[in-house]
């Protein structure tokens, strides 16, 4: 049976269909943006994979003046060079940071970092061919060389000297390899840390210690010493620190790259080297 319209049925029906394609495409609208926001990378910031939400941990072998020291006074707990770029670059990223002791050992062969203890290490540690095989690196943050520390009073007057002497390393660090290498004929004591080693160079139980030279310098200059220690020889390596990460954990070494980018664009990072190694002309 043939239903004939009215004219004002004829424009309800119009004005329902017009509803009726409206709401479609708004929904239509509204899932591409749901599935749009849900999309991996969609205007968030990246996963850092962060063992603790919000809070970048360190781990760090402490004491290694002026690079990591303990300092009950500080937030952190801790105070350095090392200390500062951390807790500058946890700034950058918009987090808190934790800083942990742990053995340099552990720090340099990744299982500090790949047992999910920390997720930074920075250590005054050396990026080395041997290391980047087992963790990743930033870019380069500070520059070193090695050095030789000994009594004021010692007739060691370089690594030629060394024949029979009692020569303190720290395990597991560029120190000793070079050591290993250069210092054949000495009697070669390898220690867990500098504190250990610097305890052992005051109570006469080795004669020179080789590291970093920024360490030795700290010790040269130990108030607490009076000027027993000077340093009578550097060495350059060619070394540059990194901070170091769990190797397949890209978005965070590439997040860390960036805030240290940053804080030398800024001016930042010219601003903590100066606190800790700027010297008077």
């Amino acid at each position: 049976m043939l239903i004939r319209l009215t004219p004002r049925a004829t424009l309800a029906a119009a004005v329902l269909s017009v509803l009726a394609l409206t709401a479609s495409a708004c929904g239509s609208d509204s899932g591409s943006d749901a599935k749009g926001s849900d999309s991996p990378g969609a205007s968030e910031a990246p996963d850092l994979n962060l063992i603790s939400d919000g809070t970048l941990t360190v781990c760090s072998d402490v004491p290694y003046p002026p690079f990591e020291d303990f300092d009950k006074t500080s937030d952190t707990g801790f105070k350095g060079f090392d200390i500062d770029i951390v807790s500058a670059i946890a700034e950058q990223l918009d987090l808190k940071v934790a800083i942990k002791d742990s053995s340099f050992d552990a720090l340099q062969s990744g299982l500090a970092l790949n047992t999910s203890q920390c997720d930074l290490a920075a250590s005054a540690m050396t990026i080395t061919p041997e290391r980047e095989e087992k963790i990743g690196f930033s870019d380069g943050y500070y520059d070193s060389e090695q050095s030789l520390l000994v009594p004021s009073d010692s007739s060691i007057a370089s690594i030629d000297d060394l024949d029979g002497v009692k020569l303190g390393v720290q395990k597991g660090t560029t120190g000793e390899a070079y050591a290993n290498e250069h210092a054949s004929g000495a009697e070669i004591v390898v220690f867990p840390s500098d504190g250990e080693m610097y305890s052992a160079i005051k109570a006469g139980g080795v004669d020179a210690l080789l590291q970093d030279l920024p360490v030795n310098l700290d010790h040269q200059n130990d108030p607490k010493a009076s000027g027993q220690f000077k340093v009578v020889e550097t060495y350059d390596t060619g070394e540059s620190y990194g901070l170091a990460m769990k190797k397949d954990n890209t978005a965070l070494i590439d997040a860390v790259d960036e805030a240290l980018q940053t804080l030398r664009d800024s001016g930042d990072y010219q601003k903590i080297y100066d606190t800790y190694f700027a010297t008077d002309q």
